[in-house]
């Protein structure tokens, strides 16, 4: 049956179907299990998730229009790293859009030349060295909070101690290390990157940190 000139049903929609299928649980894995216990950022879920869907669905469409692969995975990388400069994204963050990017195109433009097998593999590496990378290499997590502080008679080499302590007392963690960012002399305060080891916070219970000036 055809509606408008368009056919209202193609074969192709099962395949597409299992792929979106594939997809999500692979993105549900690395985010979700992977990703987030650790980082516990929910701003970035929904980034992740909604990013890797709307890739997924273009690149599939493009796909079917026989637009080159490597034009559609640079064209869509290329908008989201420009797009996230903008912000202050750890390199770490970046990475992980990257996969979600990696994921949803390298899914999408699967075709019948690569094997299921093939295809799950790969899906399968991606997420076991996301696993070992996290939770078995790197085992110890540094957290890193921003904010403005007025204090900047501390923020001397000289007074890296007392700067640390001042930290911990307001923060409640024990700092590893801060970097100095700019610096507002008219008002006095200086724009701090605050590093921690999450297990390093006595008994290891979730810290609740108070929300950055800078935060929408």
């Amino acid at each position: 049956m055809r509606f408008l000139g368009w056919d209202l049903y193609h074969s192709d929609f099962l395949e597409l179907l299992f792929k979106f299928a594939l997809n999500l649980l692979v993105v549900y894995i690395l985010i979700r299990r992977i990703y987030y216990p650790i980082h516990r950022k929910k701003d970035f879920l929904f980034t992740y998730f909604l990013f890797n869907v709307l890739i997924f669905f273009l690149c599939g469409l493009l796909n079917s229009v026989k637009l080159s692969t490597g034009f559609a995975f640079g064209l869509f990388a290329i908008f989201s790293i420009l797009r996230y400069r903008t912000e202050q994204i750890s390199i770490k963050d970046m990475t992980y859009l990257l996969a979600v990017i990696a994921v949803a195109v390298m899914n999408a433009l699967f075709g019948k030349k690569v094997s299921l097998v093939e295809l799950l593999f790969t899906n399968s590496i991606i997420l076991i060295a996301a696993y070992v990378l996290e939770h078995l290499w790197l085992t110890r997590h540094e957290a890193m909070r921003q904010l403005v502080y007025e204090r900047i008679d501390l923020i001397k080499p000289e007074n890296r101690e007392q700067l640390h302590a001042d930290l911990h007392e307001r923060l409640g963690v024990k700092v590893s290390r801060v970097e100095i960012g700019r610096i507002d002399l008219l008002r006095d305060t200086a724009q701090l990157r605050v590093f921690y080891f999450d297990d390093e916070q006595g008994d290891g219970s979730f810290v609740e940190m108070p929300k950055d000036d800078n935060d929408d």
